[in-house]
């Protein structure tokens, strides 16, 4: 079995990071304040936003590696603590920066394991794994012991999160061109 050489990533620019760090910020931003808004009894709106996490953390992945892919997810981290005490419960502050980093360091360690395979095994399975731990940290510590109907909010979102996390593999294919690695690698 050939051997494939390992990809050459390109450098990541201030500009990519800025951008990269402030899509992150307003997605935890965003998903922290539409999560506080249930549609049933099993989703609330968070669970539409927050899958776009995953997408950014992937490109950024694909294009600039594993080491550029953490230092934006603890940059958005960072942003998303400062962001989330300002706009949420202080409980769903806690849970979502800590579902947050576990989930994004998560999907990076598995996403660049998985990088050499079919172009949606990658972010497939990192998404799916990441949907799964964050879904499980977020609603247990952000509503447990509470009388909300949680645990249905908590299958509904990670339902929605995976069936959005299929329909981003058209956004991340259709982006594979310019955020593949120089030289071509895959």
């Amino acid at each position: 079995m050939p051997v494939r050489p390992a990809p050459v990533f390109a450098p990541m620019t201030l500009r990519a990071l800025l951008l990269a760090v402030l899509a992150m910020g307003a997605v935890v931003l965003g998903s922290n304040v539409l999560v506080q808004y249930p549609i049933n009894d099993w989703l609330t709106w968070g669970a539409f936003s927050y899958p776009i996490a995953f997408l950014v953390s992937n490109l950024i992945n694909r294009r600039f590696g594993p080491g550029p892919a953490r230092r934006v997810a603890w940059a958005g981290f960072a942003l998303a603590v400062v962001l989330s005490f300002w706009v949420a419960t202080p409980r769903i502050a806690v849970a979502s920066c800590s579902a947050f980093i576990v989930a994004q360091l998560l999907d990076i360690t598995v996403f660049d394991r998985l990088r050499r395979g079919s172009w949606w095994r990658a972010p497939m399975v990192a998404t799916t794994c990441s949907a799964t731990v964050d879904t499980a940290i977020f609603w247990s510590i952000a509503f447990a012991g509470s009388t909300l109907p949680w645990m249905s909010w908590a299958l509904g979102d990670l339902a929605v999160k995976l069936a959005i996390g299929v329909c981003l593999l058209a956004p991340f294919r259709a982006l594979l061109w310019k955020m593949a690695p120089v030289h071509g690698a895959r």
